[in-house]
């Protein structure tokens, strides 16, 4: 796609190059041009923008199909300020793929997208909640998807049930009615929304996977969420029920020990998510389904907490405070 300059005005986060580490991350504040949209493509004034742990590792250089330079960014919430007459005005939000990593994203002042993803943000939620729902609820949703669905008679285990990603695929099964686990490193209360209660457990020093089997009648888990990876590979596997399926959407080691005697007996079923490959035209059609919900309140926007709001100025600090595990959702305003 050709970007052509009409007027410069507002800011951008520029990354040009692969950052050493979290301490020193090359993010610049430039005032580019406001990019021209082409054919089937609107102009979005920038309101609000969630950042992803994808937004930091693609700025580090662990994701070597992003290209450079480019403004990082996938999730936004916004108003179309350029476009097809009947869409300018509208108050919208979305997140893709392709934004931030293959073509400039949401953290600038000014974003052409295509018109097939705009979508009218949910009437009840601020610009802060709606450019805070993309990528969670998007790989949640597909994870839980691409695994059959969530049926009210499952047992679901999701295991990093406070990251944002654990937190919505809690609320998204929660609403279907399954009975739903949480599994952390350490002991921690769940810390997000869901629609019944949830019990929580600490890998550190509990069995989960013998605690699943007790509570589920030995049945265990039909779905184990693994928003983390490696880490809880071995136990996930031991807490699948017969049938069960596992998601996968980040690891920290890409080679673990694998037990194939139990997967081929088990008839379990592994799936990997790379939301990555799920361009904003995709996200657009997941919105579809859940802005009713979160209309009607059956699902809720992570809270915003105010200190984790921030400026362009401040974005090496947001970025980091993402991989560092904050708790809360991190939002850039321009």
């Amino acid at each position: 796609m050709n970007v052509q300059s009409k007027t410069v005005t507002g800011k951008a986060l520029w990354v040009t190059e692969k950052s050493p580490d979290l301490d020193n991350l090359l993010i610049d504040v430039i005032e580019p041009a406001i990019p021209q949209h082409g054919p089937g493509q609107v102009l979005v004034e920038i309101k609000a923008a969630g950042v992803n742990p994808s937004d930091v590792k693609a700025s580090l250089g662990h994701m070597p199909h992003a290209v450079w330079p480019r403004v990082p960014g996938r999730d936004f919430a916004g108003v179309v300020v350029d476009g097809p007459a009947h869409l300018i005005g509208k108050e919208i939000w979305g997140g893709g793929g392709e934004l931030g990593i293959t073509q400039n994203g949401s953290h600038a002042k000014y974003m052409a997208l295509p018109q097939a993803a705009v979508r009218e943000k949910p009437v009840n939620f601020s610009m802060e909640e709606a450019g805070s729902i993309g990528v969670p609820f998007i790989t949640a949703f597909e994870g839980l998807r691409e695994a059959g669905g969530v049926q009210p008679w499952d047992n679901v285990l999701v295991c990093g049930a406070n990251g944002k990603v654990g937190q919505a695929a809690i609320q998204l099964a929660t609403m279907a009615g399954a009975t739903v686990f949480g599994v952390e490193y350490k002991p921690m209360e769940f810390l997000g929304h869901s629609a019944q209660p949830i019990e929580m457990f600490d890998s550190s020093s509990q069995d989960v996977a013998e605690l699943v089997r007790e509570k589920t009648g030995g049945r265990g888990a039909d779905i184990v969420f693994n928003t983390v990876g490696s880490p809880y590979f071995e136990m996930a596997n031991k807490t699948l029920a017969k049938q069960g399926r596992q998601v996968f959407i980040s690891t920290f080691d890409r080679a673990v020990d694998f037990d194939i005697f139990a997967f081929f007996r088990g008839r379990h079923k592994f799936i990997g998510i790379d939301t990555l490959a799920l361009d904003s035209v995709y996200g657009a059609k997941i919105f579809d389904v859940l802005k009713p919900k979160f209309e009607a309140g059956v699902l809720k926007p992570f809270p915003i907490n105010p200190e984790t709001v921030y400026g362009f100025d401040d974005a090496a600090k947001a970025y980091a405070s993402v991989l560092r595990a904050t708790p809360e959702r991190v939002i850039l305003k321009p």
